[in-house]
C-alpha cells in the first residue's frame, strides 16, 4: 500500500501515486503492444495455412485429442463452479475459458462433420447447447467486470486495488 496516499474524507478512495499509475500505464502499453505484433503475424500465418494445409488428413490418436479436450472444457467448468460457489474473484478467469472452450468444442465438431450424418446432432449441439451456455457465460463475466471498480484518470483507486492488489 505503500503507492497509495490517503484521498481526503474519511471512507474517501486513497489516491495512487504517479509511479503506480505510470507503471500500470506502462505494463498496459507493452501488453497491448505485444498482442499487436502477434495480430499482424497471425495474419499471413493465417492465410499460409489456407494456401497449404491438405483438405484431409489421416489422424493418429483422435479419441486421444477429443478425449483431452472435453476433458480440459470439464476442467473449466468445474472451475468455474467451485470459483462461483467460493464467490472467488478468479471465477472471471475460469468462466471466460470455459466459454472460449465451448466455442471452439462447438466449431470443431460442427467443422469436422461435415460431409458426414454427425453433422446434423453436432450442429443441434452447437446451437441448443454449447454456444447458449458459452454466450450466457460471456454476458455473465461482462457483467461482473462491469462490475469491478478500475483506477480512475485522476488517480484515485478503487475497490478491489484498495486492498493493495495490482493491475497490471
Amino acid at each position: 500500500m505503500s503507492d497509495l496516499k490517503a484521498g481526503g474524507p474519511q471512507g474517501a478512495a486513497p489516491v495512487a501515486s504517479p509511479e503506480l499509475l505510470e507503471r500500470i500505464r506502462r505494463h498496459r502499453r507493452h501488453t497491448l503492444e505485444l498482442l499487436t505484433v502477434c495480430a499482424v503475424a497471425l495474419v499471413p500465418w493465417t492465410v499460409l495455412l489456407a494456401l497449404t494445409l491438405p483438405s484431409g488428413y489421416k489422424v493418429h490418436h483422435w479419441r486421444v485429442a477429443w478425449v483431452g479436450f472435453d476433458v480440459l472444457l470439464l476442467i473449466a467448468m468445474a472451475a468455474t463452479v467451485l470459483l462461483g460457489w467460493l464467490r472467488h474473484r478468479a471465477v472471471i478467469v475460469a468462466g471466460l475459458a470455459t466459454a472460449v472452450l465451448l466455442i471452439g468444442d462447438a466449431w470443431f465438431d460442427v467443422s469436422l462433420s461435415f460431409g458426414t450424418s454427425e453433422v446434423w446432432p453436432a450442429a443441434a449441439l452447437a446451437v441448443f447447447g454449447e454456444l447458449p451456455l458459452a454466450g450466457y457465460l460471456l454476458h455473465r463475466v461482462m457483467r461482473m467486470i462491469s462490475l469491478a471498480q478500475w483506477p480512475h484518470p485522476g488517480g484515485t483507486l478503487t475497490g478491489e486495488q484498495q486492498d493493495g492488489s495490482r493491475d497490471c
